[in-house]
């Protein structure tokens, strides 16, 4: 009676080419995921500016109210949500941008509330140097990061 199976060597050379070939899979099972982040965050990034851009030309455009030294940019990501009265309008409906912030998916805490998760720039300040003031101009990410790209998250 003969008995079939592995030998040991077989064994041991079968599980070095699976952890050779398991070695191999994780830098590129990493870069998958890196470039999914950063493709939200590109979406995110145009989608709320432009609804930043929108709610700037409905206040130019006179839907919005207008109220002395106004920039025309929102007051505040959660306007874009909440939304505004449109001023032409008989029956006073509200005008929508968003419907919801998204969260930066490169920020640090993925429990802080979405609006906190993203850099705001205000229409006086610089753009080397952005400052949050009495309005959303623009935003970016927080993340002190780079991209696959060599920019820094905060550039985008």
């Amino acid at each position: 009676m003969k008995l079939r199976g592995f030998t040991l060597i077989e064994l041991v050379v079968t599980v070095a080419i699976v952890s050779i070939l398991a070695s191999g899979v994780m830098p590129i099972a990493k870069l998958v995921a890196q470039r999914e982040k950063e493709k939200e965050l590109r979406a995110s990034l145009r989608n709320m500016r432009e609804a930043i851009d929108a709610y700037k030309k409905l206040f130019d455009e006179g839907k919005i109210r207008k109220e002395p030294g106004q920039s025309g940019y929102p007051p505040s990501l959660a306007v874009l949500v909440e939304g505004v009265v449109d001023e032409k309008d008989p029956q006073k409906h509200r005008i929508r941008f968003l419907r919801k912030i998204p969260a930066d998916p490169m920020s640090i805490d993925p429990a802080a509330p979405a609006e906190q998760t993203w850099g705001l720039r205000s229409y006086a300040s610089e753009t080397k140097d952005p400052q949050a003031g009495d309005d959303v101009y623009d935003v970016y990410s927080l993340s002190t990061h780079k991209g696959l790209n060599g920019r820094p998250y905060s550039a985008w």
